[in-house]
């Protein structure tokens, strides 16, 4: 499903306006797993392959915990102290093992899934640039950026091995290339 090409046409969400009307949407047309995906997801930067493997007891009264990541292998300490209280009264909800289970069986809901649930609550709202699960990562990435400025920290969170390739992955050369354009006169 996640091909090279698809991971270049998903972005990041530019305006907190527009991540405010997903986070709405997704409470709204798709329901409170989704939306707490999505919210973990871009609050923590987590590849959707790792998110799908949380288990209830991952996160359960801990506002800080370890994971191995999937693709790099690596350990990464992951902190929801920032949507802490959202997490655990979610989790009260949750009848399964999984923190996103499916509702067909005792297993976490598909990636495929994942991604029809984000497409479903971006249509609603009018979000029309690419929306995919890479979408949360790279969310995550952007407004870390955006707020830190710090391309070595995101570099590292992200487990990128060179700055390019995390600003590249965030969208934010082109986007700072054309800003610079639009205010260039001699």
């Amino acid at each position: 499903m996640t091909t090279t090409n698809q991971i270049k046409d998903v972005q990041p969400i530019r305006s907190k306006q527009k991540l405010e009307d997903m986070k709405w949407s997704l409470k709204k047309w798709c329901g409170e797993r989704d939306y707490i995906l999505f919210l973990i997801g871009i609050n923590t930067g987590l590849r959707i392959g790792d998110l799908l493997k949380l288990k209830v007891n991952d996160v359960k009264k801990k506002k800080k915990f370890v994971i191995q990541e999937g693709k790099t292998k690596k350990p990464r300490t992951i902190n929801l102290t920032n949507i802490y209280e959202e997490v655990q009264e979610y989790i009260k909800t949750v009848d399964s093992e999984w923190l996103f289970p499916s509702r067909k069986g005792d297993k976490a809901i598909t990636t495929t899934q994942a991604y029809r649930q984000f497409n479903k609550a971006a249509s609603m709202v009018d979000i029309e640039e690419g929306i995919g699960t890479h979408t949360m990562r790279k969310t995550f990435g952007y407004w870390f950026y955006k707020q830190s400025k710090d391309v070595a920290k995101l570099q590292q969170i992200l487990n990128h091995s060179h700055p390019e390739i995390t600003l590249s992955y965030i969208g934010i050369t082109a986007e700072e290339i054309e800003e610079e354009l639009n205010n260039f006169v001699l």
